[in-house]
């Protein structure tokens, strides 16, 4: 369409002119005319100009494999480049014809006498045209240039067709001149014919002449001065009624008052489909899509003796029974255009709203009629050739605002014009309507190559013979065989029903039918090959049929197919076919009746003369009656089972004959149908017996269809985004799964990794991806096959899944559905599959432009009621008022204390559950309707969902908004982002109209538009913490009367739940897309970290890992040199860091502690914050940590945003130094303890530069923890104490509320290890209750594992089980390898002490363990492992499995010199002194022996260890001395009471008394 200097077409034009774009003048101003063709002659001057390259460009793109978006750039050159040439057409006067092609003609109708005027201004007009676009350098190295023909006479203009379609055609000598004229120019040439050379001002003209009375080449003009010319341009306007009287527009159609008259003859000569579009107001921008379509050229060659009127009318005739035919078979008459020896019809199948299954199959038939009627019936006819083609193109409008054309683009248009003078005088067609026609192979004969100009490889090609019956019949066959080595998934309702209608055909010897009812893909046939197994299996005779839709159009073909199958004469050859089937038949049919059953099974029995004297209704009889009495004999020796694949193409004929067959004989028939498929009156008759039963083939569970989806790629797990991926796309329809799995493998999208290789720690990031697969849980349990290779898979870094295309077959599925809907819900499902798989109703109307919204409503309930769309919640309806204002969009021009309270109301109400949330309810029609959009507009509509996503890609009302990372947006600044003009517009310096209305829109938020609403002061709360509290009663207490005094009127929004989770999901996942798709990588960027930052605050490691993932693909390739490497997208310093710090929380939670503790390192360089490498600088920088950093403080800026800039690097310097002092916390080395202790004091320091609370007391906290780690006892006291104090001083807002939560957890942890665990249970409960309202998963399950541990240390064992299902429940989702084991460690503990207290069972526990017990998450973490592994001995030993007691033992016995003295770290330290005693006491010597060779010191040894390690767990320490005492008393290994070890009440002493029975028992039976 227009570019950004021309003319702009208004928002809102009238019916009148928006028809008269399409047309020319000749049509607009034309007076009425009859019904009949008409001649109407005019003398004129006509311009053709041709673009040439253009088919050798279309070829040189159609050999890459990005076909569909080839053409979408195809389309965008030629309509950008036409354009400028129509323009100026305009601007001087004339009038466009057609765009056929790459061809534009043009017309000056003027009186005779000015005809040399106005050749003259033609010919100024073509040399400007030449001289500004005759040469156009394309990216793909083929240059477009113009060859331009001028002819001046006589012009013929007729409008053949009838009162609903019209056609205007221009035939005449002067016509056939400008074509001949085009053909003898060659490029940047302009050629004048023979007449026209003759009319105009030869004085004027430099020219050279070509061939003597036929054409002359212009050279130029000889025009002396500029004012004569432009004297002679008025001069020529005055010639040209219709030539523009406003500046505002190139013509005066477009100004045209309304009128019904003139609206109604205009519309014949547009296309329906088109048409609706047009009465429906929808942009010209909105018409233009890229599908598939079937396109077919009709070539009619006339003898030159034909008059013209009579030539006329032939035409006339051919185009009225074209356009019937084509229209009946779902086709359109796209156009008409005439050439030097006759005319050409241009037809197309599945434009929009037009799409059929078969309609390659119907563009054949339709030909073929066409080509029979013009041979027959139209005189004077030399030559029919018609050819057809099937691909994708690009059908749409091309050309200026002010003339257009809705025209058809692509490789194959062109190659259907090269057949039809390939190979004349055939229906010919190419390979791909061949074979998606589906007709027999015996309808087309293979012809001869040829070579075609500019087509590099056209493909095979085919003549259409016409529908004729070959003398064959079916062959046995089903679609799918079963597959031996995965089993049917989710099919045991339908397989019974097949057992149940079994046993009644064996018991109750009557007939039985079961039809299997489902939509295409849902698993009919594969259904029928596991029926199929078991059949045979059961020693059934199996007669399997699968039947197409051609057979249903044959008499009794489905039963003669079955018959011929029973009687085996289907494979034999035909020469054996007879002497089979008299075998078959002897003794059961009498001989005389053979000859019954020649034309049925094409064999040749002499006629005998009982069957000549029957009629043709007596011989069918008496062939059904032989045929149920073959049946029943057959039955008596063996059961029967008729398999019919496609049932709902059985002919009537075969209906009527199985229903009588189901009555009379005791056979099994299992069929399968299509859902939605119109049956005949005798499939409906069988359906309604009582021995028939419809079963429903129901959907495949989520859980199988990801199983199906591991199957067919060979993995035993697949990434979430994977998952996502096939879920939306496939909507349980295993079909669908196996295709896009297939498309995923040919594209080279999947990376696969062996799941059995070693799990080494990773030291670059950009080869994490495996590693994060596998630190989550797998899909599909391994097995434990040793020689078999496990492997998982992982999407390529470069890959966006959201824009993968559509395998062509699932496409063109999904096209055909949509096509079955309005032109209105087509527009509505286009629009919202922009947005995402669910979007918001005013987002949506906010594309929808001119769209009220009560249209809008209604449009959807339709889409609602039939299924094609679908509410998130079941109980939701679509709100009738609009809940995001379009205010909001422009929400930038409000003030800056008006907007947060506004905009988070909005951003409230968008995530109420009647907000008015959607999604596609129907598999594959979102990405189809996305794949149409042509690129341009995609991007468009992409930036606007950007747009109006911005303004509420924020933090929740209940968190007071802000960034997810902390002042992101004041630290990045105002950085705009570059000139949109190069990335919309690649072969033009300006876009679209859409596309220009909102360039520039998407930039980073910019500071002065924040959410400042930790600016707000809470002057009650102070009142309120104004004391400061001192001990741990006074702060619960404290928080108590915190928590009840909130209310609605002291508008709080921490009352209100958390929607961070729905923001993630339906506002900032969409919006990285958006940008991602518009290729704003700088906005993109932004937005992925806010997405992985708000990630990782819901606890979901994985989708962190992704977003990052994506932003690093943003970045470039990485570097394979030591110097830095120039980033592909502009990043701030502030934004790398952030990078590095993320990057560096999922490595810690992946395992990757190595990479981690790097990227936090370099986190810290990039803010100005350098931690040290060495121990020499760790000593010198703890110095000045200790005695300079609090005096060298600088005062705080006066800027507003520069001191948020400072916040915003402070905040990222503290949580980078809480993630180092926890990385060198795992390993309890001298040397880690040292950057542990220096990251957690500069980790203080910056948090009280940091000068907020909320993050003083959070620093607290984590230095609390640190210290409880490193057993500094008094430290981690005074720390706690210090948190106390601070958090009174937190003014009262939900991250405050976090910063309780916190202490509170902390707190109980405290009295937890200090052995106060009725006092840690209290404070548990209460942590839990705020972190639940707080919807903070992670800290919550921190909460649940103390919570635990305290109630086992008092067991109180029943509430030990419902904080495991709490537990569980919450590390189920997240499929948190970390979490499920620190559950399965805690069932463990259950299964040992819990007095018969179960969870989970020990194999569950077991399998876990060995399944994830390598990967880099749990290696990582021995203080959990420690524990892990010796619970497990424990178990073992209780069963006497000494040598697997032996196996965890010494896993152990590796992991407790790591572990620290954290409360897990002493928990597994303890469990691993148990394992001690238990070898001691318990243990056969000759593993003891193996195992120990020292004698007990060693044991001793540990149990000094752990009292000098373990010093800040005291809750343990009776315990460990009791088992130490006993091991003293023991000394060598002597029997003792086990009452002198532990006391008698403890779960310990059972499990020794347990252990030593076995023992003995096993002992005495060795003995």
């Amino acid at each position: 369409m227009t570019t950004g200097g021309r003319e702009v077409a208004p928002p809102l034009w009238p019916v009148e002119a928006r028809l008269a774009a399409l047309l020319p003048d000749l049509v607009v101003f034309r007076k009425p005319w009859g019904s009949k063709p008409e001649l109407a002659t005019a003398q004129g001057v006509l311009l053709g100009v041709h673009v040439t390259g253009f088919t050798a460009l279309m070829d040189r793109l159609s050999l890459t494999c990005q076909l569909e978006h080839d053409i979408d750039k195809l389309a965008h050159i030629f309509s950008y480049y036409i354009s400028d040439i129509v323009e100026h057409v305009l601007c001087f006067g004339g009038d466009i014809l057609n765009i056929t092609g790459n061809v534009l003609l043009a017309l000056w109708t003027v009186k005779q006498n000015q005809l040399s005027d106005i050749i003259t201004l033609v010919a100024k007009c073509s040399l400007e045209i030449q001289e500004k676009f005759g040469i156009y350098h394309t990216r793909e190295g083929q240059d477009l240039q113009l060859k331009i023909g001028l002819s001046a006479g006589r012009i013929s203009q007729v409008i053949v067709g009838d009162e609903q379609r019209q056609y205007l055609l221009v035939i005449g000598r002067d016509v056939d001149d400008v074509q001949l004229a085009q053909r003898l120019a060659q490029a940047n040439e302009i050629v004048l014919s023979w007449n026209c050379w003759k009319l105009c001002e030869q004085y004027m003209f430099e020219v050279e002449i070509m061939r003597e009375d036929e054409a002359v080449k212009l050279r130029d003009l000889h025009i002396i001065d500029r004012f004569d010319f432009d004297e002679h341009f008025d001069k020529c306007l005055n010639y040209l009624p219709h030539y523009r009287t406003s500046a505002e527009t190139l013509r005066t159609a477009l100004e045209l008052d309304p009128d019904s008259a003139l609206e109604q003859t205009l519309r014949k000569h547009i296309m329906t489909n088109l048409l609706k579009k047009i009465d429906e107001g929808q942009p010209m921008e909105y018409v233009s899509e890229l599908r598939t379509v079937t396109t077919v050229l009709i070539s009619i060659e006339f003898h030159k003796t034909a008059w013209i009127l009579h030539l006329c009318r032939l035409i006339q005739e051919a185009a009225l029974y074209i356009s019937t035919v084509i229209e009946k078979a779902g086709g359109q008459l796209s156009r008409i255009f005439m050439f030097e020896k006759g005319c050409m019809f241009l037809c197309v199948f599945g434009l929009p709203g037009h799409k059929n299954p078969d309609e390659c199959a119907r563009a054949l038939d339709s030909s073929f009629r066409i080509f029979s009627f013009c041979w027959e019936n139209l005189n004077e006819t030399k030559l029919v050739s018609i050819s057809i083609t099937n691909g994708p193109v690009f059908c749409g409008v091309v050309g200026a605002v002010a003339r257009h054309e809705y025209t058809v683009i692509g490789p194959k248009v062109s190659l259907v014009a090269r057949m039809v003078t390939a190979y004349p005088g055939l229906v010919s067609c190419d390979e791909v309507t061949y074979l998606r026609s589906m007709l027999p192979a015996y309808n087309f004969k293979k012809l001869p190559e040829k070579i075609m100009k500019n087509i590099s490889n056209p493909g095979t090609m085919y003549e259409y013979l016409g529908q004729s019956r070959c003398v064959m019949f079916g062959k046995r066959h089903l679609p799918r065989e079963r597959n031996k080595s995965h089993p049917l998934l989710d099919r045991e309702k339908e397989l019974e029903a097949f057992k149940v209608a079994h046993q009644g055909c064996l018991h109750q010897k009557k007939g039985q039918a079961v039809l299997y009812e489902g939509g295409k893909g849902c698993g009919k046939s594969q259904l029928l090959a596991e029926i199929n197994f078991l059949a045979q299996k059961e020693g059934y005779r199996v007669l399997p049929l699968k039947l197409k839709e051609a057979d249903s159009k044959q008499y009794f073909y489905a039963i003669q197919t079955l018959m011929a199958i029973f009687f085996e004469i289907d494979t034999c050859p035909a020469y054996y076919r007879q002497e089979c089937l008299h075998q078959q038949l002897h003794g059961i049919v009498q001989e005389p009746l053979h000859c019954l059953f020649n034309d049925l099974f094409f064999v040749k029995f002499p006629i005998s003369f009982k069957v000549s004297h029957m009629d043709d209704l007596a011989r069918q009889k008496k062939v059904k009656s032989c045929f149920i009495q073959v049946l029943r004999k057959a039955v008596r020796k063996i059961p029967l089972i008729f398999l019919i694949d496609e049932a709902m193409y059985i002919d009537a004929a075969s209906w009527a004959f199985l229903g009588e067959l189901l009555s009379r004989v005791p056979i099994l028939m299992v069929m399968t149908l299509t859902t939605a498929y119109t049956l005949c009156v005798g499939a409906q008759n069988f359906l309604q017996s009582p021995q028939a039963v419809l079963v429903p083939i129901s959907k495949l569970a989520a859980t199988s269809l990801l199983r199906l989806a591991c199957w067919e790629l060979g993995v035993v797990s697949i990434p979430q985004e994977l998952q996502s991926y096939l879920l939306r796309r496939c909507f349980r329809n295993p079909l669908y799964c196996e295709i896009l799995c297939q498309d995923l493998l040919s594209k080279d999208i999947l990376l696969f990794h062996d799941l059995q290789k070693e799990d080494k720690e990773n030291t670059k990031w950009e080869t994490l991806s495996a590693k994060a697969m596998k630190s989550t849980m797998y899909s599909i349990i391994p097995t434990s096959c040793d020689d078999q290779k496990l492997y998982v898979c992982t999407v390529r870094d470069d890959v966006n899944l959201d824009t993968v295309l559509l395998p062509l077959l699932l496409k063109e599925i999904a096209v055909n559905q949509l096509d079955q809907l309005s032109s209105e819900e087509q527009l509505l499902l286009k629009c919202a599959a922009v947005i995402g798989h669910s979007f918001h109703v005013d987002l949506l109307q906010h594309l929808l432009p001119g769209w009220a919204r009560n249209k809008l409503l209604q449009v959807l309930r339709a889409l609602v009621d039939v299924h094609v769309l679908q509410c998130l919640n079941e109980n939701q309806e679509i709100p009738a008022e609009p809940l995001l204002a379009h205010s909001s969009v422009n929400i930038i021009d409000q003030t800056t204390e008006e907007k947060p309270a506004s905009l988070l109301r909005l951003q409230e109400q968008l995530f109420l559950p009647q907000a008015g949330m959607l999604e596609f309810g129907v598999p594959l029609l979102r990405e189809a309707a996305w794949e149409l959009w042509p690129k341009e507009q995609q991007i468009a509509l992409h930036l606007e969902c950007a747009c109006f996503l911005q303004e509420l890609a924020c933090r929740c009302g209940s968190c007071h908004g802000g960034d997810f990372v902390p002042f992101h947006r004041f630290a990045v600044g105002s950085t705009k982002s570059s000139s949109r003009t190069s990335r919309f517009c690649t072969y033009k310096d300006t876009g679209s109209v859409l596309t220009h209305a909102i360039t520039g829109k998407l930039q980073p938020p910019f500071p002065q538009d924040s959410l400042q609403f930790q600016e707000k002061t809470f002057r009650s709360w102070e009142a309120l913490s104004s004391d400061p509290c001192r001990t741990e009663e006074e702060f619960l207490d404290q928080v108590n009367r915190k928590l009840a005094w909130t209310s609605p009127e002291e508008d709080l929004l921490t009352t209100k739940p958390c929607h961070c989770e729905e923001i993630l999901k339906l506002v900032l996942s969409p919006l990285t897309q958006h940008c991602l798709v518009t290729g704003e990588t700088t906005c993109a960027f932004y937005y992925l970290l806010e997405a992985a930052a708000a990630a990782l605050d819901l606890s979901d490691n994985y989708l962190a890992f992704f977003y990052l993932r994506k932003a690093g693909s943003l970045r470039g390739p990485p570097s394979a040199f030591p110097f830095p490497r120039k980033h592909t997208v502009k990043i701030c310093q502030f934004e790398e860091a952030t990078f590095c710090c993320l990057r560096s929380e999922v490595c810690f939670k992946m395992g990757q502690i190595t990479l981690a503790k790097k990227l936090a390192r370099e986190a810290l360089r990039l803010l100005k914050r350098h931690f040290p490498w060495t121990w020499f600088g760790v000593f010198f920088k703890t110095f000045l940590e200790k005695y300079w950093f609090s005096c060298s403080v600088s005062r705080r800026p006066d800027s507003p945003i520069e001191s948020k800039k400072k916040l915003a690097i402070l905040q990222q310097q503290v949580h980078c130094l809480s993630l180092l002092w926890q990385l060198y916390s795992l390993e309890a080395t001298a040397n880690n303890l040292r950057f542990a202790c220096l990251a957690a004091l500069m980790q203080k320091n910056s948090a009280e530069a940091f000068a907020n609370e909320v993050q003083v007391v959070s620093s607290y906290v984590d230095l609390s923890q640190f210290s409880q780690n490193v057993g500094d006892r008094d430290k981690w006291l005074q720390c706690e104490r210090m948190a106390i104090q601070k958090s009174s001083l937190c003014w009262f807002s939900r991250e405050g509320l976090l910063a309780m939560a916190q202490l509170m957890q902390s707190l109980a942890y405290t009295k937890l290890c200090l052995g106060h665990l009725d006092f840690s249970i209290k404070l548990g409960f209460q942590a839990l209750e705020i972190c639940r309202y707080l919807r903070k998963p992670t800290l919550e399950k921190l909460v649940l594992s103390v919570l635990f541990r305290s109630a086992f240390l008092k067991k109180k064992f029943d509430l030990c089980v419902h904080v495991l299902e709490n537990q569980w429940a919450l590390t189920s989702k997240t499929h948190d390898v970390l979490g499920l084991a620190c559950f399965y460690s805690a069932c463990l503990d259950l299964l040992l002490y819990g007095e018969g207290l179960l969870c989970r069972s020990f194999d569950e526990c077991l399998n876990f363990i060995q399944h994830y017990e390598h990967s880099c998450v749990l290696t990582s973490q021995s203080n959990i492992m420690l524990g892990v592994q010796s619970s497990l001995a424990m178990w073992f030993a209780q069963d006497s499995q000494w040598h697997l007691f032996v196996h965890h033992f010494s896993k152990a016995c590796q992991l407790v010199k790591r572990t620290n003295a954290s409360l897990f770290g002493s928990h597994g330290f303890v469990r691993f002194l148990e394992c001690h005693v238990l070898m001691l006491q318990s243990m056969p010597e000759c593993f003891f022996t193996r195992i120990y060779p020292k004698n007990h010191n060693q044991t001793l040894k540990y149990f000094k260890e752990f009292f000098s390690r373990c010093v800040t767990c005291p809750v343990y320490h009776q315990w460990v001395s009791e088992l130490k005492a006993s091991v003293m008393r023991c000394g060598k290994r002597e029997p003792m009471s086990l009452t002198n070890i532990i006391p008698v009440d403890t779960g310990f002493a059972r499990f020794r008394e347990k252990g030593n029975s076995c023992w003995k028992t096993t002992l005495t039976k060795e003995i």
